[in-house]
């Protein structure tokens, strides 16, 4: 059965300079509430989660796998500039830009531009 949520008022609070993930737990949190399905929502804003970002994917035959060595490169189905998925506990929640992390020219980070509804539907 799906759960309709309203972005609406969860978009105004986008005002206050919250982030993305923060509105998804504000989200969570009302529509718990408005349920009356969860006592301790806490409780379940605690749950660790399995978080992945897809650079892209590729498809090869076993016999070219094989082939593979050192400094061998793979394309990918995605391009250059566009949007990477941010995948939780296997499903699509959100996607984003591939960045530099300031502190640590290093590491890489992403920055969500858009969230997936629940229906797959984008909100940006």
């Amino acid at each position: 059965m799906a759960q309709s949520f309203d972005y609406e008022s969860a978009s105004a609070s986008a005002d206050t300079e919250t982030s993305p993930l923060e509105r998804l737990a504000e989200i969570a949190a009302r529509t718990a509430e408005e349920t009356g399905k969860f006592a301790n929502v806490d409780a379940i804003l605690r749950i660790p989660v399995t978080m992945q970002v897809v650079l892209g994917s590729a498809t090869i035959p076993v016999a070219n796998l094989m082939k593979l060595g050192r400094g061998a490169v793979v394309p990918l189905d995605h391009r250059v500039g566009e949007p990477v998925d941010v995948v939780v506990n296997g499903r699509v929640v959100a996607r984003g830009e591939v960045v530099v992390v300031e502190e640590d020219n290093s590491r890489f980070g992403v920055s969500l531009t858009e969230i997936v509804g629940p229906l797959g539907q984008g909100e940006t």
